[in-house]
């Protein structure tokens, strides 16, 4: 049990409900900003130690100044992490996180977390990511923002101006169908298993793109395969050595169908899908082990939290 739990446990009243209301909220910030439910996880964590130690009578809007602290906390680990990241082996994909499917329901949360989404905020700057995030996906006025990451409000409207162009002219919109989003994965899991190469070009868009993540510490792509055929050989030949699809899971990962991929002894990868009008367009697939602790449970996401 994480120390947070420890501390709220039986609490119905106080600081740790308050905390408790808001935590879906702090982590949905904290994992766009970061792309990584484990340093959100470490945000999350070290901002409710400083919430514990202040004055209660001291805050007079506990959602406002945990949401505040949060998103300073949030931005001061992207500076860092953007440092290491300089050094990771082969691609880097944020962390997928296991969805209910309500979120789905939420359409504009369901994009800002798709894996398409946060890869475009990757291209941002610390600065840009948590204006635009702030302002853009969570609907702060631009003096909130300005208080929370320590700039002007004019600086901030012209980061939020620039930042929200840059996310324009590289976002990806796709509107898939559960139902069918859910066919399209069966099929592919049946093509992949018998290696059938053109059933899986039936399934691609001529311009899909697989995109792998071993870190360095599992087999991976150290570039994106693109085009259907070339994506479709690489999944068969993918197939033909780990009998992809016997110990598939179908889940949600970011709002997105998804799958864990599992070994007799532990989760091997998940392999979460980009789909549109019947077709896939884009494949990620995550096989670092640091990475796949958020697939296991699913978490809870949103955009508001409860008025405390």
């Amino acid at each position: 049990m994480s120390e947070y739990d420890q501390r709220t446990a039986g609490r119905d009243e106080g600081p740790g409900r308050d905390f408790a209301e808001c935590r879906p909220l702090l982590f949905t910030i904290a994992y766009q900003i970061l792309g990584s439910a484990v340093d959100a996880e470490d945000v999350v964590q070290d901002s409710y130690l400083r919430w514990h130690a202040v004055r209660r009578e001291q805050v007079e809007h506990p959602r406002a100044y945990l949401v505040r602290t949060v998103t300073r906390q949030a931005l001061n680990h992207l500076r860092a992490a953007r440092r290491r990241r300089e050094d990771y082996v082969g691609q880097w994909l944020p962390e997928p996180v296991r969805t209910a499917p309500d979120v789905g329901e939420d359409a504009e949360l369901a994009e800002s977390v798709s894996m398409a989404m946060l890869l475009v905020l990757e291209t941002l700057g610390p600065d840009e990511r948590v204006v635009f995030v702030m302002r853009e996906v969570f609907g702060y006025p631009h003096a909130e923002v300005a208080e929370m990451v320590g700039k002007s409000q004019a600086a901030v409207r012209q980061i939020a101006h620039r930042a929200r162009d840059h996310v324009q002219a590289r976002r990806k919109r796709y509107s898939p169908d559960p139902a069918t989003a859910r066919e399209v994965v069966d099929r592919f899991l049946r093509a992949a298993g018998t290696g059938d190469v053109e059933g899986l070009m039936s399934l691609m868009a001529p311009d899909v793109v697989h995109i792998s993540d071993g870190g360095g510490r599992a087999a991976a792509a150290l570039h994106p395969v693109s085009g259907r055929q070339q994506v479709a050989r690489f999944i068969a030949g993918i197939a033909r050595t780990t009998n992809l699809g016997a110990n598939a899971e179908r889940t949600s990962c970011n709002a997105m169908p998804a799958l864990l991929l599992r070994t007799p002894d532990t989760l091997d990868s998940v392999l979460v899908f980009e789909i549109d009008e019947g077709l896939i367009h884009g494949m990620y697939a995550v096989r670092n082990p640091e990475k796949l602790g958020g697939a296991l449970v699913p978490r809870r996401l949103a955009r508001t939290g409860e008025q405390v």
